[in-house]
């Protein structure tokens, strides 16, 4: 599993004719604070019942409030065998905010 940081990220967003598929685990109430634009909620707590509805060709680059819950559903998505292109954000939302929206509300 790879991990891209959020100035890199931006930069992919930005200038690549197919992005990355974003998937947020994190939480409704938190999703509803802040979300960099496109970005697709699936809490952590459903990954599980909703991952076959993803592309398994796709890159996916999976966020959550710090990196450490994207990571874990990163390392899951792995496992199940036929995810091969995950990134987690490094950092998550927050150096998201940090580093590229610094308009971005944060919590």
């Amino acid at each position: 599993m790879q991990s891209i940081s959020p100035t890199a990220l931006s930069e992919r967003l930005a200038k690549d004719a197919e992005p990355p598929l974003l998937i947020d685990v994190r939480e409704p109430w938190e999703f509803a604070i802040c979300q960099i634009p496109g970005a697709r909620l699936i809490p952590m707590r459903k990954i599980s019942q909703q991952h076959a509805s993803l592309d398994p060709t796709r890159e996916m680059v999976i966020i959550c409030h710090h990196g450490v819950r994207s990571l874990q559903v990163a390392l899951y998505l792995e496992q199940l065998g036929y995810y091969t292109k995950i990134c987690n954000l490094q950092g998550g939302i927050a150096a998201w905010a940090e580093q590229v929206d610094p308009t971005m509300p944060t919590y």
